[in-house]
């Protein structure tokens, strides 16, 4: 049976989430009106499975600099694990959102470098996206309703020659740095439908009382990540939530936090984290280690007392 801590954490949160002041309250973040403000820097950021180690990095912002030496360039990331699609489209949907209206983000990580894969330019929620053809903006596109792509092909925008094993400097850079500079979007290509687009995992339920889901990531921290928000247990978040007990390996967690210092050294517990899901934690320590979880191990959420029916 849970504690009473896990339950009064699951009403605290439907508080929050009343007034505003919860840490997911952030989740839809509000702009100025810019009224008696100065136009904003042109801004442009990083996703990448680049590293820190190499020039890659480095040198692609140099490129977009030669083009618009007054753009600012933010790195979210440049750690996705080499090659990894989802891992990038993740750290995108989950930051491009808190980023001024018309930032440009340009996303690189390109296995199919070389290939017929197209590179793409697309437009949703007042920003804009380069990224190649490949899935990686997939999670933006199942976010947002309004989605322009277009096929780049204006090849007078990118450095000659196009090197086939590093576009992301000759073709992605060059593309971000004009758009930097005010060139229309429809300038670089037309617009196309068929852009590469995978379904995220989603949820099930099963039976009665059986939540069905999986770790989409483990952080830096060894927090594990899931697929579960509050939406898909509303039972977990209601004035009088009944006992749960979440399922990982064979190990059960019946804790609800509201902050990761709740927790006990080892203690295994759940917190709804900044992505809006839950997160399998334990306190200055790694959830991951200890469950022998990865991404994509299933998560079940048990509600009630009660076997699973």
């Amino acid at each position: 049976m849970p504690s009473s801590t896990g339950t009064h954490a699951c009403a605290a949160y439907v508080e929050m989430r009343r007034e505003g002041t919860g840490k997911n309250a952030c989740a839809t973040p509000r702009m100025n009106s810019g009224e008696g403000t100065v136009p904003r820097t042109p801004c442009i950021t990083l996703i990448t499975d680049f590293g820190t180690t190499d020039h890659y990095a480095g040198t692609m912002k140099g490129v977009i600099l030669n083009i618009n030496p007054d753009v600012q360039i933010v790195d979210i990331c440049h750690q996705v694990a080499a090659y990894d699609i989802f891992e990038a489209a993740y750290a995108l949907v989950q930051s491009y959102r808190f980023f001024p209206p018309d930032t440009i983000h340009l996303v690189i990580v390109d296995p199919g470098v070389g290939t017929t894969r197209r590179p793409i330019l697309a437009s949703a929620g007042h920003h804009r996206f380069v990224a190649p053809d490949n899935g990686v903006l997939s999670l933006l596109f199942g976010r947002e309703e309004d989605v322009k792509v277009r096929h780049i092909t204006a090849d007078h925008y990118f450095l000659n020659p196009v090197s086939s094993t590093f576009q992301g400097r000759d073709v992605f850079a060059p593309v971000a740095g004009w758009l930097s500079k005010g060139v229309q979007e429809e300038k670089f290509g037309d617009s196309i439908t068929d852009y590469a687009q995978f379904t995220s995992p989603k949820p099930k339920r099963v039976g009665e009382n059986l939540i069905k889901g999986m770790a989409l990531k483990v952080d830096t921290f060894g927090n594990l990540i899931t697929n579960i928000g509050p939406q898909d247990i509303p039972e977990l978040f209601a004035e009088n939530p009944p006992p749960f007990r979440i399922i990982i390996n064979n190990r059960e967690i019946t804790r609800l936090n509201l902050a990761y210092s709740m927790g006990r050294a080892s203690e295994l517990f759940a917190i709804v984290g900044s992505s809006g899901y839950i997160e399998i934690c334990t306190n200055r320590g790694s959830a991951a280690k200890l469950l022998r979880a990865n991404r994509g191990a299933e998560v079940g959420v048990i509600i009630g007392s009660g076997p699973a029916s």
